[in-house]
């Protein structure tokens, strides 16, 4: 990328002013107003570049070079400049009607960000940069989205749109563009596939429900076995755990009759 802006040009500047101040303090009509032309000529020239732009400037038709910020002057209708903005930008990507890998309908859009990283190229090889870049990331995004099947296209979001900027980025790449991302937003399903989607997560949540309640059955009935394994070696625990039951018992209101026997008939009944 040559910079095109040259001191000689300021210098052909003054001089052309001076030229024209000097016609205009000449007594003569005609040359006052031929001055006064040539200074509206002159001060036509000038143009303020801004830091995040670059001018590319051409000279009868013929690109010269590009002009960096600041105040530059060019010769009017001889030479005429492009201002190129070198910010990031974002395009929508329109809703794309796309067909998944699973033969799912489904409406897709997205936002393309971008930059231009050598102005000439954006201006010499493309007629216009930003909409050539969108209609391209259409097309790549029904052709990606057209190979994934639907549970892939709602589970990588961030991975398809990586693969989508990957491949217009090298496309661009000849145009002067640099891709810095590509997001997908929405996708528009069919209702009766969100219904179907609907019926098979609340089929895994039951699915999961009835394995995690038969865990937890298995788990109970192992330390009931640990439990009655302990109560058969202590035999006197046995006394401890019947008074704690009868205590659960007596806190409810309902009417009851215990008949409680010594734990020693007991062992008589036993022998």
């Amino acid at each position: 990328m040559s910079d095109a802006k040259n001191p000689t040009q300021w210098i052909f500047f003054i001089i052309l002013l001076l030229v024209g101040l000097a016609l205009c303090f000449i007594g003569n009509p005609g040359l006052s107003a031929l001055g006064i032309l040539l200074i509206l000529y002159i001060l036509g020239g000038i143009k303020v570049i801004y830091e995040y732009e670059r001018g590319v400037l051409f000279t009868l038709g013929r690109f010269v070079g590009i002009l960096n910020p600041g105040l530059v002057w060019i010769l009017p209708i001889i030479q005429s400049v492009k201002k190129i903005d070198l910010r990031i930008q974002s395009i929508d990507i329109p809703p794309q009607e796309v067909m998944t890998k699973d033969n799912v309908p489904v409406q897709v859009n997205g936002v393309v960000f971008f930059k231009v990283e050598y102005p000439e190229k954006a201006v010499l090889n493309v007629e216009d940069y930003k909409k050539a870049t969108v209609l391209y990331a259409q097309t790549v995004l029904r052709d990606v989205i057209g190979n994934v099947e639907l549970d892939e296209l709602l589970e990588k979001r961030e991975e398809i749109g990586e693969k989508i900027r990957k491949i217009v980025d090298e496309i661009t790449d000849q145009w002067g563009i640099g891709v810095t991302g590509v997001r997908i937003q929405d996708i528009v399903i069919p209702e009766e596939i969100k219904r179907a989607i609907a019926r098979q997560a609340e089929a895994e949540r039951e699915k999961r429900a009835v394995i995690i309640k038969s865990e937890g059955e298995v788990k109970a009935a192992e330390n009931l076995l640990k439990a009655a394994e302990q109560l058969a070696k202590n035999p006197e625990s046995i006394t401890l755990r019947v008074l704690h039951t009868l205590t659960d018992i007596s806190s409810d209101p309902n009417q009851k009759v215990i008949i409680l026997l010594p734990t020693d008939i007991v062992k008589l009944f036993k022998k």
